[in-house]
């Protein structure tokens, strides 16, 4: 038997696994789903340096110590987040009305390169909190680490009292084995973290399809913000893992009586503005002819960048910046790079780096992330009723602002984007996206009815234990 078929076999058998531990999971009361959430962060979280080991490993992108910190944040950060969330069972109970939680059932997980252990641990979270089990399809550049990450959390969530099957992985790299894990019968939502074509797969499947759009987010400088603190919050966003989180700054927007202030501080600070014949080399390797990117620039230290693209930079180099002035296809350092690697754009006027804004989410972005560092409310708040994003984040390192360590925004890999960015949510994806509400009503123009409301949560909880 080739490959293919072994893979999708195997996506067969992994999901009527899942589906028959599915059910199990549905009759658990939201106390024994939280007992299993809790070990699995517990474990996962003293897995972290390990996993991020493998990672780096793997795949060449990043750093050990940043991909640690991601897995610290999906188990420890997401679990703190969702511990007292109800999401199962009686959500809401009012005279008259009721909510009740319901899992979705089997999901399936689709795993980006750039984040491959901690996109495990988030999901599974997520996922198991809300009565659901979940699949993993990890990329094939990540298949050990994913595996590896997929082994802790089922052992884990077994070892708490989670049925065998509520956690799996697909184990061979196969975009057959992907496919047939998104079709099966027994999956009833896709979560989707990766590259474009995989997420347009994913909504393709007839499945309903969680998936998220590219990142690609200004940070605009304002005459009101403190510079130093400003040039901060995007080194330290933008060398987080060396760029590969989606929600990193892409590009810095200023007024022009802006510019010679932030040059002069960024270049004390490790920024390194290229001149145009570097811009250009370092260019060429951003993005493959066909337009998208380069794998071999993902994820790589800004010293390791310019050295593949043939100039030198001084020692304390930790950000490559390119002047540019427009935004669209043949510009590359308008688009997303994950890496540290920054585009630069100085405009006449805060009209025109609004619209300039604007013009570089709409090539690309749209819906996702954007970053203003002011001090200044009523820009902020001019900002935020135009520009079209879902996460709108002020004076905060966008990376870690976007994803809600920094931020209060739910702590989450998975990021919508809204329909503005092609994109079902523009949630920080939570447990809460995961199950269906049922509405439980009572006729309003006969308030004297009397209902045993007892008897009337012990039918709903049967029905649930029934229909799973």
């Amino acid at each position: 038997m080739d490959k293919d078929l072994q893979a999708r076999q195997e996506a067969r058998e992994l999901a009527k696994k899942a589906e028959q531990a599915q059910v199990v999971l549905a009759g658990f009361p939201q106390s024994k789903l939280d007992t299993i959430v809790a070990a699995v962060a517990r474990d996962f979280a003293a897995a972290a340096p390990e996993l991020a080991q493998l990672a780096v490993q793997e795949t060449g992108f990043g750093n050990v110590e940043d991909k640690t910190v991601k897995n610290e944040f999906a188990s420890k950060n997401v679990a703190g987040a969702i511990k007292n969330m109800k999401t199962v069972g009686i959500l809401k109970k009012e005279p008259g009305y009721w909510e009740v939680g319901v899992p979705v059932g089997v999901i399936a997980a689709i795993v980006p390169s750039t984040n491959p252990t901690s996109t495990v641990c988030y999901k599974a979270l997520i996922a198991l909190k809300s009565g659901n089990s979940i699949l993993f399809s990890p990329h094939p550049k990540a298949i050990a680490c994913t595996l590896r990450a997929v082994q802790v959390v089922a052992r884990a969530a077994e070892k708490a009292g989670a049925p065998a099957g509520s956690v799996g992985c697909l184990s061979i790299p196969s975009m057959d084995g992907c496919r047939e894990l998104m079709n099966v019968p027994e999956v009833k939502l896709i979560l989707a973290t990766g590259g474009p074509g995989m997420v347009r797969a994913a909504y393709s499947s007839g499945k309903p399809a969680i998936g998220v759009g590219a990142g690609n987010g200004p940070a605009y400088i304002h005459r009101s913000a403190d510079i130093r603190q400003a040039l901060s919050c995007i080194l330290r966003s933008k060398t987080f893992d060396y760029g590969t989180v989606c929600a990193s700054e892409q590009s810095i927007i200023v007024e022009k009586e802006m510019e010679e202030n932030v040059r002069r501080t960024a270049s004390q600070m490790g920024f390194y503005f290229m001149n145009k014949e570097e811009a250009g080399r370092l260019a060429k390797l951003l993005f493959k002819p066909n337009g998208t990117l380069n794998p071999d620039i993902v994820g790589k230290s800004a010293r390791v960048l310019a050295e593949k693209a043939g100039f030198p930079v001084p020692g304390s180099t930790q950000v490559l910046v390119a002047r540019e002035q427009e935004a669209g296809p043949t510009r590359p350092y308008s688009m997303e790079k994950l890496c540290p690697v920054l585009a630069f754009f100085v405009m006449d006027s805060k009209e025109a780096v609004l619209s300039k804004a604007i013009e570089v989410l709409r090539h690309e972005g749209s819906g996702h992330t954007f970053a203003i560092h002011a001090k200044d409310e009523e820009v902020v708040e001019e900002f935020a009723l135009q520009i079209p994003v879902s996460r709108f984040l002020v004076n905060t390192p966008a990376a870690l602002g976007g994803i809600g360590k920094t931020t209060r925004l739910f702590p989450a890999l998975t990021l919508g984007c809204g329909a503005v960015g092609g994109s079902s949510s523009s949630n920080n994806i939570s447990p809460l996206d995961l199950i269906n509400i049922r509405r439980v009503a009572w006729d309003a123009d006969n308030p004297q009815v009397q209902v045993d409301e007892d008897l009337v949560e012990i039918l709903t909880r049967k029905i649930l234990e029934r229909l799973g």
